[in-house]
């Protein structure tokens, strides 16, 4: 079994920022001699998240939408009282959402739905630049 683990970045526009990385995840596959096996999508950082979804704009702006309604940002936070970074509806997002994702492929092509993309959710309640860990790992 080899495993190739790679990085790359992206800058997000703070809370509710949801960015399709599908085609970055797509090229680090397409860059290696792997054929077959799995790819681990993990985002370093307590508030942030990784899912998939039909990236269109409806959709996009329902999920955010439900994020809103899910953990309001106006919300009286623990967290927020002890850190005062008004980000505990952060952390708690990116708990539901998890911070890492597996998808297998098959002759150097993701098994994705027909209309699944893999995004990046940004949780936090700012601008930020985050580092992707994409682990590829060939059966």
């Amino acid at each position: 079994m080899d495993i190739k683990t790679l990085k790359t970045a992206i800058k997000t526009k703070g809370c509710g920022d949801i960015v399709d990385i599908t085609n970055i995840v797509a090229e680090k596959l397409a860059n290696t001699e792997f054929n077959e096996g799995n790819i681990l999508i993990f985002a370093p950082g307590a508030t942030t998240a990784l899912t998939t979804i039909e990236y269109e704009d409806g959709l996009i702006r329902d999920l955010k939408d439900l994020m809103k309604k899910l953990a309001p940002a106006d919300f009286d936070y623990f967290h927020n009282r002890r850190w005062n970074d008004g980000n505990g509806h952060s952390h708690l997002l990116s708990a539901l959402f998890k911070a890492s994702l597996t998808i297998p492929f098959y002759n150097k092509t993701m098994i994705l739905g027909t209309w699944q993309q893999i995004v990046f959710v940004e949780c936090d309640n700012r601008p930020r630049t985050r580092e992707i860990i994409i682990q590829i790992t060939e059966k």
